[in-house]
Order: C-alpha cells, then structure tokens, then sequence
C-alpha cells in the first residue's frame, strides 16, 4: 500500500432523502475499508440544477480525504459506492437528477488525461456548486492546469446558478 494522497471528492445528489442519502455516502467513503481517512469536509449546500433538465434542486459538498490509492483505483470505488446507492450511469439522462454524484476532482496535484478519468475534473472550474464547498475548504489549492487558487477560479467564474447554504 502506497502512503497516504490527499483526494478532493464532490458530492451531490437530488434524489429520495438527499441530505440522508449525502450523509451515507461522506459515511461510507470515510468509513470505507480500503484505508480512506476522511481530512475536510465543506458545509452543505443547495444548488440550481444545470444543464437545462427540469429536476429537483441538488445537496452538494466537497470533502478531502487522505487515501493510499491512486486515482484509478480511487475512481472506481466511487463509482463501486455509487452503484450501492443505486446509480446506473449507463441508464442517467445527462445532466438529470442522480441519486448520488461522487466526483474526483483533484488528487494531489496530478494531472491525467485518459479518455475514463482526466484529473483535475475537466469541468470543475466552471461550476459554482463545485467551486464554492471547494473554495471553502481549501481556498488556496492550486488548479495544476489553470495555474489559479480556487478562490480565485470562484471569483471568477461564469456560472450564474444559484448555490445557498443549506441551514440545518
């Protein structure tokens, strides 16, 4: 087992109970038996949905966690969580409602390009509700391609959908 990496994961989901079902997922990711050690976790909060699909309005967060694998293995036991939560990616309307949304959004600061996983997360500058959990949690993390602070990519951003703290 290689030494720890920290990971950047963002979660969301739209579907059934979300904020228990955005509970369970931060559950069994850090409780994962693989080694994953849960390091950050941003507050929770409600966003506009993108993408033009009418939907319910989505949890989102970011959490950091420290984990012995490298993104190829990290990447499939999101997805292997997912599935336990009942996502099939192969039947999801793009940019419709998802039960649950594990996304690897940076793991250290590598950079990889495969057509299966590009790191950082190819669309993760553009998106408010992934800036702003992010930007909360580590606002100077350096974007390797972009050369620029998350805080700065979240000033910056183009994204007009709307992201409100959840207030529990």
């Amino acid at each position: 087992m290689h030494p720890s990496r920290f990971a950047w994961i963002a979660i969301g989901t739209n579907q059934g109970n979300a904020l228990r079902l955005y509970r369970q997922a931060v559950q069994r990711l850090t409780c994962h038996p693989m080694g994953i050690r849960l390091v950050a976790q941003s507050s929770l909060y409600r966003t506009e949905p993108v993408g033009g699909v009418r939907q319910p309005w989505f949890i989102n967060g970011v959490v950091v966690v420290a984990t012995p694998w490298g993104p190829k293995t990290l990447l499939k036991i999101l997805h292997k969580i997912e599935a336990g939560f009942g996502r099939n990616r192969s039947r999801e309307k793009r940019w419709g409602p998802r039960r649950l949304d594990l996304d690897l959004l940076f793991h250290g600061s590598r950079i990889l390009s495969r057509q299966s996983l590009k790191i950082p997360h190819p669309s993760l500058h553009l998106r408010r509700f992934v800036l702003t959990p992010l930007a909360e949690v580590s606002p100077g993390l350096i974007h390797p391609v972009c050369g620029k602070t998350v805080d700065i990519l979240l000033r910056d951003v183009d994204d007009t959908a709307r992201v409100e703290p959840l207030l529990l």
